[in-house]
């Protein structure tokens, strides 16, 4: 198949939500209805033996909740579909942010009985600001919750979305008889036992036909009537330009668990979601059609495998096509690289694939050459921008529980920091590490992952900071740095990469130090210009 053909067919994007609004279960529909996979399993049931799809670590199937993005591929209508399942929980907002960087659409998952909830908002913010194109699923429909239109004006209101509906409801929660497709033109009914299986939607072209009596009852079919006729007033036809620009979103109602409203997202999804897009890198703007191979790290994931104790660094496609073996520029580092096994993924089943195209994501295997943000080319220097590391918001000290494996706790210290899950530093009075999370639910994860992962044990001891910046001096040499330097001597360390940190233990600590030594500057974010 021809490259153009390849990159036509490519289709990449990520699930958002705020925690438990039903993102992981949609995930795995999503490969139900793919065909990729045969039973549906879930997130919350210890009756089911088969856990989710794509929650495949073993914190992820004890929590119920997914801590870590994972991607997923597999081939519906001749399309390649490649899904990144993010975490919706806050404390791994981190790992969600800098995997929008690496989707060329996303689908926001909202609870119909909450509406919008806080974490959505931020998430889509970002989306927003990046214009990537924006689906709305309002999931949970066989459950009691707001009315189709408010949930609407919430969404429009508190996201800043300008909304179009392509399925519409017909009645909630108890009443709940189904949905009328409105992108098809087909009425899909809603039976409670058809929670594996997928129901065929009836044509139904013209709402006017006293037929649909019949099949929904007189009520609700007039209650229907009226608000298609509403919709059609209210909200603008969608159109597909808009849509790919980020400027028009359309929504879809439905109820993951029961299967309802999934196939109509995804058939819609694969015939209006863009195809891989150009990225901006600091250089110049990279377009997908390019013959050259350029692609950037978004993740790197340690012990996918914990009997092989493999690193994976997830590279995504931006241009070219990406062949096992042939050597290829590694940037940062200024070397060539070839690859022998590029996996691609199926959660934490892979396969060695022999080419990739723009769009894809591809699995390599790294023995500690990558970090993230890193980029791969043919020869050309190229840096793509936007993969930040926050300031983190929470810190405690690390000490080791057991000094046998002082080594192992260095190393599984210094390969999950790799992954981004959190930051180290390195005090300069005492050198005492500190981990910097953005949320604290990650210490849990990163003290079990050591554990299991890597057999080192380490306790915490609490670190009452309010935010860690980054230095940068106009000249390192004058008289107001060195004596910055002097002055908060106490409150310096270095990350990972060696550059010079400042922990500040209110907000008015940062606005005091920077009026006091205005040739020293301080940012929140690791990448500065």
């Amino acid at each position: 198949m021809e490259f153009l053909e390849e990159l036509q067919r490519r289709r990449t994007f990520g699930i958002i939500s705020h925690p438990d609004a039903g993102k992981t279960t949609l995930t795995e529909k999503l490969l139900l209805f793919g065909g990729a996979i045969q039973e549906a399993g879930a997130v919350k049931s210890n009756k089911v033996k088969k856990g989710a799809t794509s929650d495949f670590m073993e914190i992820e199937r004890q929590r119920g909740i997914s801590v870590a993005t994972s991607v997923l591929a597999f081939i519906y209508k001749d399309k390649k579909i490649n899904i990144l399942d993010t975490p919706g929980h806050k404390d791994f907002a981190e790992d969600t942010f800098r995997t929008l960087t690496a989707v060329d659409s996303v689908i926001v998952v909202i609870d119909v009985a909450k509406g919008v909830e806080t974490q959505t908002e931020k998430l889509v913010e970002v989306c927003r600001m990046r214009k990537i194109p924006i689906i709305v699923f309002i999931n949970k429909l066989d459950r009691e919750g707001k009315d189709a239109f408010d949930l609407l004006d919430e969404v429009e209101q508190k996201l800043g979305l300008r909304v179009t509906p392509l399925s519409f409801p017909i009645g909630m929660g108890y009443d709940f008889k189904g949905i009328y497709n409105i992108w098809d033109k087909k009425l899909n009914l809603f039976s409670a036992d058809n929670k594996q299986t997928v129901s065929e939607g009836i044509e139904f072209s013209n709402l006017e036909d006293p037929e649909l009596d019949t099949i929904v009852g007189e009520d609700a079919a007039n209650t229907l009537r009226e608000e298609i006729e509403l919709v059609s007033e209210v909200y603008p036809k969608f159109d597909l330009t808009e849509y790919q620009n980020g400027s028009l979103q359309p929504v879809f109602f439905g109820s993951a668990l029961n299967n309802f409203g999934v196939k109509e997202l995804l058939d819609c999804f694969t015939e209006i979601a863009p195809t891989p897009q150009p990225k901006m890198s600091e250089e110049r703007l990279i377009d997908s059609k390019e013959e050259k191979l350029t692609g950037f790290v978004f993740k790197i994931h340690a012990n996918m495998d914990p009997k092989h104790r493999d690193r994976l660094a997830f590279v995504k496609i931006v241009s070219g096509t990406f062949k096992r073996n042939a050597p290829y520029l590694h940037v940062r580092n200024n070397k060539k690289m070839k690859f022998s096994s590029p996996n691609a993924f199926f959660a934490e089943k892979k396969e060695i694939v022999e080419e990739s195209f723009p769009g894809d994501i591809v699995g390599l295997h790294d023995t500690g050459n990558f970090k993230i943000g890193d980029t791969l080319t043919e020869g050309e220097i190229i840096n793509f921008k936007g993969i930040p590391s926050f300031s983190p918001e929470h810190f405690r000290y690390v000490n080791n529980a057991d000094p046998m494996k002082s080594k192992q706790l260095q190393k599984g210290l210094d390969q999950l920091m790799d992954e981004g899950v959190a930051q180290l530093f390195t005090l300069e009075i005492n050198n005492r590490k500190v981990i910097g999370t953005v949320g604290a639910l990650q210490y849990e994860v990163i003290q079990y992952r050591l554990e299991h992962e890597y057999g080192a044990k380490c306790t915490y001891e609490n670190l009452p900071m309010h935010k860690v910046c980054w230095v940068q001096p106009e000249d390192a040499k004058n008289a107001e740095y060195k004596e910055f330097r002097r002055v908060k001597q106490r409150y310096l360390a270095h990350d990972k990469h060696n550059q010079l940190v400042f922990f500040a233990d209110s907000s008015f600590t940062i606005q005091m130090t920077q009026s006091k030594y205005p040739t020293v500057k301080l940012h929140f974010t690791s990448e500065f210009e």
